[in-house]
This record gives C-alpha cells, sequence and structure tokens, in this order.
C-alpha cells in the first residue's frame, strides 16, 4: 500500500461546469490544481486520471428512466433539468466522469493501494434518485454509498459533510437505512437551500439515531464548528464505520457569494486530520474526499489543499 494521497485532476472532470456566468463555472478545477502545485503539494501526492462511469454503474443509485432524461437532455443541451441546473450540451459524459472518478478512487482504495483520496469536482450531494438538484446531475456520493455495499461488500459507511448547503439528496436517500451514518453539518436550512436538515431528523424506521444534522447559524466561525464537532466525531466513533466518505465543500468559508457560513480553512484541516485518526482506528484507514460546493475560486482553493495536506501529513 502506498502512503501517498491519490488526488485526481484532469480535463475530464473540469469539464463538469455549467458556463462561465454559472456560479459552478469552469474555473474551480483549474483553482484547485494550480493552488496544489503552489503549495508543493503536487509532489507529495500520487496524481491519478478520471474516468467515466457507465450507465449500469450510474444506477446502482439513480433511476433508469431518469439517467435516460439525462442523456438525452445533455444530447440537445437547451432547457433546464432543474431550476438551478442547466441542461448544457455534454453534461451527460461530464456528470458521468465525476461519477466514474470517484469509483476509480474507491477501487483503489478498497484495493488497498492506497489509504487517502480526494477528489476536487465531485461530492454533488443534492441530486435524487429521479431528479437533478442544486447544481448536481448525478449524485455520486449515493453511487458510492451503494457500489460499497453491492460491489464491495461493506455494512457500515460513514457519509460526513461540511458543505454550507444540507446534502438533501443523499440524506433522503437513505433515511430509512440504518448501516448508512450521515454527519451532515450545514448553515441553518430556515436561512438556505435547500431548507432541510433540522437537528430533529435523526433517520426514520431502523435507521432511527443513524443520522446527526447540526444547523448552524448564519457566520457561525471556527469556534463555533469546532465547538460543535465533538459531538459528531463522537457519534463516528461509536458507529466503527468500515469506509468514511468526506463532502468538504469549501462554501462554508466566510466570502461565499451564496452562503453566509464564517469558517476559514482551519475548519476543513481539522475535519480532516480527525477523521484521519477515525479512518486509522475504524476503517482500515480508508477516506475518500470530495470537493462539493464552493464558488470562491480562492476559498475553494485553500480549503481544499487544506484538506490534501492534512491527508499528506496523516501518512508520516
Amino acid at each position: 500500500m502506498s502512503d501517498k494521497v491519490l488526488v485526481y485532476h484532469g480535463e475530464q472532470l473540469a469539464r463538469y461546469h455549467f458556463g462561465a456566468d454559472h456560479p459552478f463555472g469552469p474555473a474551480r478545477h483549474d483553482a484547485f490544481v494550480e493552488r496544489l502545485r503552489k503549495r508543493g503539494l503536487d509532489g507529495s501526492v500520487t496524481h491519478g486520471a478520471p474516468a467515466s462511469a457507465s450507465r449500469a454503474e450510474i444506477e446502482r443509485f439513480h433511476d433508469r428512466d431518469y439517467v435516460e432524461a439525462v442523456k438525452a437532455a445533455s444530447q440537445a443541451g437547451v432547457g433546464m433539468l432543474d431550476p438551478d441546473t442547466p441542461a448544457v450540451k455534454g453534461i451527460y459524459d461530464a456528470a458521468a466522469s465525476v461519477v466514474g472518478t470517484g469509483l476509480a478512487a474507491l477501487e483503489q482504495l478498497m484495493q488497498g493501494h492506497h489509504k487517502r483520496a480526494f477528489i476536487p469536482i465531485g461530492g454533488l450531494h443534492h441530486a435524487y434518485r429521479d431528479r437533478a438538484a442544486g447544481f448536481c446531475v448525478f449524485n455520486d456520493c449515493g453511487v458510492l454509498i451503494e457500489t460499497l455495499r453491492e460491489v464491495y461488500g461493506i455494512q457500515r459507511v460513514a457519509y460526513v459533510d461540511i458543505d454550507a448547503h444540507h446534502g438533501d439528496g443523499v440524506f433522503y436517500s437513505f433515511e430509512y437505512d440504518p448501516n448508512v451514518f450521515i454527519v451532515d453539518v450545514h448553515e441553518d436550512g430556515r436561512h438556505l437551500y435547500p431548507g432541510s436538515g433540522s437537528s430533529e431528523e435523526t433517520g426514520k424506521g431502523e435507521a432511527e439515531g443513524t443520522k446527526l444534522n447540526i444547523p448552524m447559524p448564519m457566520y457561525a466561525d471556527d469556534e463555533k464548528f469546532l465547538a460543535i464537532w465533538p459531538e459528531a466525531e463522537n457519534f463516528l466513533a461509536q458507529k466503527k464505520p468500515e469506509v468514511i466518505l468526506l463532502q468538504c465543500g469549501a462554501d462554508s468559508l466566510k466570502g461565499d457569494p451564496i452562503t453566509h457560513l464564517h469558517y476559514s480553512e482551519a475548519t476543513h484541516a481539522h475535519v480532516t486530520r480527525r477523521l484521519c485518526t477515525l479512518a486509522d482506528q475504524y476503517s482500515q484507514g480508508r477516506l475518500l474526499a470530495l470537493g462539493g460546493g464552493g464558488y470562491n475560486l480562492d476559498n475553494l482553493a485553500t480549503a481544499w489543499t487544506a484538506v490534501v495536506s492534512e491527508m499528506v501529513n496523516s501518512g508520516t
């Protein structure tokens, strides 16, 4: 096994965007890669190439009719998949690359070649099984969770989400699943899309108590985050997950144009450092981080390189 962190980037991933005038624009991928090089981290990681998911792989999570609809809309290149998500030409292939790259990273972790991996364009946590939502066409997080169970026989999966927006597409898709443990720390849904994720939502049926939503007030900073984090960490330790997925959206940093949280990259660094420790204790080291949101280019470059740096340091 290599102790080096596996970092995926490349043109296929960069193509997942909705144009220069959209918040999820074309410069996000390259902003991260440039900062990775400027920080000197590119020589400390293993570089992975993007891959494309098959329809069968995408349909481990998504409904067949929805996948077909995306394919048709992608060919036409007109209209909207949902009010926030344009049906730009080629978006099917771009979204399939996001999913496929996640699956490639997962395979590396599950085969024991690497312990940690990071993908900047991923964590598309709003898409539901049957529809797009909030800039998210295919929910790579959902596909990864289904793949862990279906392909690798993993029973206990932890999904941790620190994006400013509640990961509703993941949460409600697995709300009744007692073996998917969710920690979602997000800006209070009373102030921000998608308007969900109250602390009372802890899972349903047999899954009650397997989900932890922590809504944060507007303008919450690192200090407020660090005050709530022990609850999240204790929750995860009790569940003893076999694999940990981290959606580390950078839209929770101060200065994001569409959110109101005031974290710095110190929050992302702390979460990554602590999850690396938990992964080493319970998950054979397996931690896969997905970039998620973030619409201030400097913020996302800063936060995501902080995540990679902590992953790199955790192996020394």
